[in-house]
């Protein structure tokens, strides 16, 4: 029996890493929508398509899908989007886990975080700068060795023969001319080709992410914004991770095609469903052991989410401290031993799930 999981091989591994980056990095899919709007040759927007993973692995390997099943419900927190904090001499507020997608099904909130939200005086966010077009661009330009290579490389002179090409008619594809992303760092791009046209194309016609929604609905009823990190730590995190690695993710993803659209699904599927602590289980079993690389693995997770969740927690205190607050950040960073659920009770905070 293949240790890979039927429809999602090695490449589909990789990629699923690169979507979970588009969702504990709340700027990096802002960039992508950027760069993928002002490269296209055309304004189709393509139809959304895709199929559930989970639902098909249920039926192909019951017993894939039960040990994948069975770890998730081991994992600390992993079960539940929206958290009451409460705290001695403080309001409450709530902790709610987003998607960073336009997806109806992500955009509409749960019944009870619609109640919570609209309650709250104050919204937190992971990053205001993507409210301030002003502002990303001075993020953009402030340190372009982060986005873009500012030597002699190109992105073509680090890929095999066979790989340019490939990543080409990916582009063409997209209709995207390939000389206006020549000079682009590789996770740049890997974030325009992990997520599928169908998205880019409605962020790029205005369409809010979820996080944004929340934003101009809450500063159209009166509400504080505020947010956890800026534009530039963020862009700094991933730039951080070895180029290898990115190269790597850049390859596989290309050679992921159109199962980017069944990835994209059942991360929407468990999303809906609350599962944040199916999320890992699940990568985890689209690589095999032969191949995976745990120091490259840990190092992602370490950069992505572990030290930014200590970051978001020392940042929110002040603002949660002045309580009835709503703080909407990506949903991968809620669970595990060192999640933002976990971090917030070593820190003084009774967290209850509220279902």
């Amino acid at each position: 029996m293949k240790r890979v999981i039927a429809i999602a091989d090695r490449a589909a591994s990789i990629s699923l890493k690169l979507l979970v980056a588009l969702n504990v990095l709340f700027f990096l899919s802002f960039l992508a929508v950027l760069l993928f709007a002002a490269g296209r040759a055309h304004a189709d927007v393509p139809t959304c398509s895709g199929a559930d993973m989970l639902s098909a692995l249920q039926k192909s390997s019951p017993a894939t899908y039960s040990k994948i099943e069975a770890e998730a419900a081991a994992t600390l927190n992993g079960k539940g989007l929206l958290w009451k904090l409460e705290k001695s001499g403080e309001q409450p507020s709530y902790l709610f886990g987003t998607m960073h997608m336009t997806d109806r099904r992500v955009t509409t909130l749960p019944p009870e975080a619609q109640r919570a939200f609209d309650a709250a005086g104050t919204l937190i966010i992971e990053t205001t700068d993507v409210l301030d077009k002003q502002k990303m661009m001075t993020a953009m330009l402030k340190e372009p060795d982060l986005m873009m290579f500012t030597d002699s490389t190109t992105l073509s002179s680090l890929l095999k023969p066979d790989e340019a090409a490939a990543m080409n008619a990916a582009l063409d594809a997209r209709g995207i001319p390939p000389a206006t992303v020549a000079k682009m760092k590789p996770w740049m791009l890997s974030a325009m080709m992990a997520l599928p046209a169908c998205e880019l194309a409605r962020q790029s016609g205005g369409a809010p992410v979820l996080d944004v929604k929340l934003a101009e609905s809450a500063k159209a009823a009166g509400k504080l914004v505020e947010g956890l990190e800026t534009a530039e730590s963020q862009l700094r995190a991933m730039a951080s991770l070895p180029l290898a690695f990115h190269m790597k993710g850049l390859v596989d993803t290309l050679k992921l095609g159109d199962k980017v659209n069944d990835i994209n699904e059942t991360m929407i599927v468990l999303y809906q469903r609350g599962d944040t602590g199916m999320f890992w289980p699940l990568f985890r079993a689209a690589m095999p052991d032969e191949q995976n690389d745990p120091s490259g693995y840990a190092a992602f997770e370490e950069t992505m989410i572990t030290s930014r969740n200590k970051v978001m927690v020392d940042h929110a205190g002040p603002i949660l401290a002045r309580g009835n607050a709503f703080m909407a950040v990506g949903a991968l960073h809620l669970p595990g031993p060192e999640g933002l659920v976990e971090d917030f009770r070593k820190a003084g905070y009774t967290v209850t799930a509220v279902n």
